[in-house]
């Protein structure tokens, strides 16, 4: 899967993660505006998100994982710590697109009052530590494509590009994932028997 994702073109990244996600939410509100029923929005939403996800999560992942062997000697990325990191906020949206399917948090909408601050209550910190995690798979992500670019140890000037590109992936993508491209097959070539870790 690491390879997909590595060897895969910038334009067909961007299907999968900007386009079919648009023709997704244009069939949704045909369907919504031609049946009367704006709940069917919220019932697929949970299974639209689940799918995005697994998307733009495997994406990173290829990034953090796949091409941290690359990375120049003495450098200070931490795998262990990306995987966690990575996995805090996948878990927390999988969970919460399950709960929204199986309890039925928009069965009734607008939710009630008790259900709606129990859910904040809930949702508020741990919403706030997964875009904790998040912000560190850019710092992760971009820092390893600027390190195995100029092959040493770099700092936030040297990547911020990359930083603010992933952040804003619609436009970053373009951008980014020839380099991605580049490193891999450059890496392929000098290593031919090698293997990326999963």
């Amino acid at each position: 899967m690491i390879k997909l994702f590595l060897k895969a073109k910038h334009w067909q990244l961007f299907i999968l993660m900007v386009g079919l996600p648009f023709l997704f939410q244009i069939i949704t509100i045909v369907y919504v505006i031609a049946m009367d029923n704006p709940l069917f929005a919220f019932s697929t939403f949970p299974i639209f998100m689940l799918l995005y996800a697994s998307i733009f999560f495997g994406w990173f992942w290829s990034i953090g994982v796949g091409l941290h062997k690359f990375l120049p000697e003495h450098h200070n990325l931490n795998l262990k710590k990306f995987k966690t990191f990575f996995f805090i906020p996948l878990l927390y949206i999988t969970l919460l697109m399950f709960a929204m399917m199986s309890f039925g948090m928009f069965a009734d909408f607008p939710p009630p009052d008790n259900k709606f601050a129990l859910s904040l209550i809930v949702i508020i910190p741990l919403h706030l530590f997964s875009m904790f995690c998040m912000f560190y798979m850019l710092y992760f992500c971009s820092k390893t494509i600027k390190s195995i670019e100029l092959n040493r140890e770099v700092d936030f000037s040297d990547y911020a590009g990359e930083f603010f590109l992933l952040w804003f992936y619609i436009i970053g993508i373009w951008i980014l994932q020839p380099k991605i491209n580049k490193i891999y097959f450059e890496k392929v070539n000098d290593s031919p028997n090698f293997e990326l870790e999963t």
